[in-house]
């Protein structure tokens, strides 16, 4: 079975994304440790805005498919070092979060994620509407980086990048 692990910033709407995807209607709540879900690794924030942290993250991910790598619409600040997934080799995604809130900046967030991932799909999402949950579903089921760019790429969505650099 795949399995997903997110990471993103404090507030970033890792648990409310969670339980969204879970479909389980359960109110998020600050998360302290890594919490096992279905199919789901929720993280602390603090794993990704703490460098110390990132072993956390490291070690975690060898129990998992795909990491999911959040971005806060409505946060301006870099959260991830550039070209953060390249060391950690598992598939990207990368999932911007609150993008129907106020204030929400998408283009700036897609170029912070382009940042973060060299290849793989973004989407823009909204736990509240349901945004970009099918995707990000769907692409947690597939099981190389070719069959999920094949899948962003069928979609008819401008939610839905696939993101490549020249530098692959």
């Amino acid at each position: 079975m795949n399995r997903a692990l997110l990471v993103g910033s404090i507030g970033a709407g890792k648990s409310t994304l969670t339980h969204a995807l879970l479909g389980s209607g359960v109110k998020a709540v600050k998360t302290q440790t890594l919490t096992y879900y279905d199919w789901i690794v929720d993280t602390p924030g603090e794993y990704t805005e703490n460098p110390l942290f990132y072993k956390n993250i490291m070690a975690t991910s060898l129990e998992v498919t795909h990491i999911i790598y959040l971005q806060d619409a409505t946060n301006r600040k870099k959260i991830f070092p550039p070209g953060f997934s390249l060391g950690i080799p598992k598939h990207p995604i990368g999932v911007i979060t609150k993008a129907d809130a106020d204030g929400a900046d998408i283009l700036q967030a897609i170029a912070q994620l382009k940042q973060v991932i060299s290849k793989g799909p973004i989407i823009v999402s909204s736990a509240f509407t349901g945004k970009g949950l099918e995707e990000i579903r769907k692409l947690v089921t597939l099981n190389s980086v070719e069959e999920m760019k094949e899948y962003t790429l069928s979609r008819s969505s401008e939610d839905v990048i696939y993101y490549e650099t020249l530098y692959n």
